[in-house]
């Protein structure tokens, strides 16, 4: 968000007054930074195409995680480490929240990471800046760098089986749907998503489960 101003000591929300002050829950005070990775695919049918709505148009899904705070779907971010590159933090949130990456072996962790390395390297940025979040306060607030990695064929992360792990109790693979009720201002990120997906013609390759 840029620039922000102190006033008595104490950074202040650039967008106005919540009515709580002080630092809340947040970590810092001031903005705190999280990355958010959305990982989607289109839906297919056992056939291997891609899966149609009753407007006749391509189903987009993307992983979602349920929270353990507060029980709501969301994206599988996070917050970025001190000197850690968003797009790093974005990758290190969806191994640990939607493939539980703590409870892999090296092994395991190594043929992932090998999976992922040009998938993940691929990223459009969908959102830099504020966020809508119950935790922000008149002196600390929550901003975000969302990311999207999009598996056209199905055959990279759309194949994998996914595992809740970290902050969230359940992870799946969610429909785009126009009443999709998200955590915080996630659903806003996810239309802009769709939005950006549905302009362009799906590729209806075939594809094998494995």
């Amino acid at each position: 968000m840029g620039e922000y101003k102190i006033v008595d000591g104490y950074p202040q929300n650039p967008i106005g007054r919540t009515g709580i002050v002080g630092r809340g829950v947040l970590g810092r005070w001031g903005p705190n930074h999280a990355a958010d990775p959305i990982v989607t695919r289109w839906k297919r049918l056992d056939s291997g195409d891609i899966e149609t709505d009753s407007s006749n148009k391509p189903i987009l899904q993307f992983v979602a995680i349920r929270r353990r705070d507060s029980g709501e779907w969301a994206l599988p971010g996070g917050m970025v480490d001190p000197g850690e590159k968003v797009a790093t933090a974005a990758l290190r949130e969806f191994q640990e929240e939607a493939l539980n990456s703590f409870a892999m072996t090296n092994d395991e962790k190594s043929a992932v990471l090998q999976r992922f390395n040009t998938f993940f390297s691929q990223a459009d940025e969908v959102y830099k800046g504020y966020v809508d979040d119950w935790r922000n306060t008149d002196n600390a607030w929550m901003e975000t760098v969302a990311f999207n990695f999009h598996d056209e064929p199905g055959t990279t992360v759309g194949m994998l089986k996914l595992h809740a792990g970290d902050d969230a109790v359940g992870v799946r693979w969610v429909d785009i749907t126009p009443d999709l009720q998200l955590y915080a201002s996630h659903g806003s990120i996810i239309r802009e998503v769709y939005k950006r997906h549905i302009s362009k013609p799906a590729t209806n390759k075939h594809v094998r489960s494995l």
